[in-house]
């Protein structure tokens, strides 16, 4: 897999002094209105999009970071909401966390990792997709939104 770690740094870098619109993994950036840059940024920056941007689609760094995550860790992501119909907490945003869990893992794992009285005093969960109905057994797959329910 080819990374270059000092392409994707210098990518943040640029991207946190609000120089250009960059997220990591993305497959090339684009410039600010309103960013001062010198002769010499410009140049470092078209370098980045000719030699490692355009010949392999992005730094690499992103791709390292998920395949240790989902293949060598065997990782699964899992958003869990407090609305299941606005997919929402209760401050009304929108999908607002992503939890990293072991492939295999159950809802009551889920709800423990979130707080151990949430996991203690699980009911069921709700899968936000299709409403259905949740046991604590219930095995969670890859990009599951799903609302636990507790007595607590």
């Amino acid at each position: 897999m080819p990374v270059s770690a000092e392409a994707e740094l210098a990518l943040r870098r640029a991207a946190e002094k609000g120089l250009i619109a960059y997220k990591p993994g993305d497959p090339d950036f684009s410039l600010s209105e309103t960013a001062r840059l010198s002769l010499e940024q410009k140049a470092a920056l078209e370098m980045i999009r000719k030699q490692v941007l355009g010949p392999e689609g992005a730094t690499g760094v992103q791709d390292c970071i998920n395949s240790a995550f989902f293949k060598l860790l065997n990782m699964i992501v899992v958003y869990p909401v407090e609305d299941p119909e606005r997919l929402t907490d209760h401050s009304g945003n929108v999908l607002p966390d992503a939890v990293l869990v072991q492939k295999g893992s159950t809802l009551k794992d889920l709800a423990m990792k979130i707080h151990t009285d949430l996991g203690e005093h699980l009911l069921y969960g709700v899968n936000a997709r299709n409403n259905m109905r949740l046991g604590e057994s219930h095995v969670l797959n890859n990009g599951d939104v799903v609302s636990v329910v507790s007595s607590s």
